[in-house]
C-alpha cells in the first residue's frame, strides 16, 4: 500500500517545527524550492514523487507525520 502524501498544511507545520528554510527542504530532498513554495501556497500539487521525497527527508530529520486514518491522532506533525 503506498504511503499518504503529505498535505501542504503539514510542510509548513514541518519545516516551522524543524527551523528549516524551503531552500534547506529542498536541498536536503533534492527537489526545487519553487515545488515547496508553490505547493504550500497552494499554486499547485507536485508530484507524487516529488511529495514522496518532500516526507523522506523531513522524516529523516525526526519529523512523524498523522494521517485520517489514523482517527485516534488527527491529522498533524509530531
Amino acid at each position: 500500500m503506498p504511503r499518504p502524501h503529505i498535505s501542504a498544511a503539514q510542510l509548513r507545520a514541518a519545516r516551522a517545527w524543524l527551523e528549516i528554510s524551503q531552500d534547506e527542504l529542498a536541498a536536503k530532498a533534492g527537489v526545487g524550492r519553487r515545488s515547496i513554495a508553490d505547493y504550500e501556497r497552494g499554486a499547485r500539487l507536485p508530484h507524487g514523487r516529488t511529495l514522496q521525497s518532500l516526507r523522506l527527508a523531513l522524516e529523516s530529520l525526526g519529523v512523524q507525520f498523522q494521517f485520517e486514518e489514523d482517527r485516534a491522532q488527527g491529522i498533524g506533525v509530531k
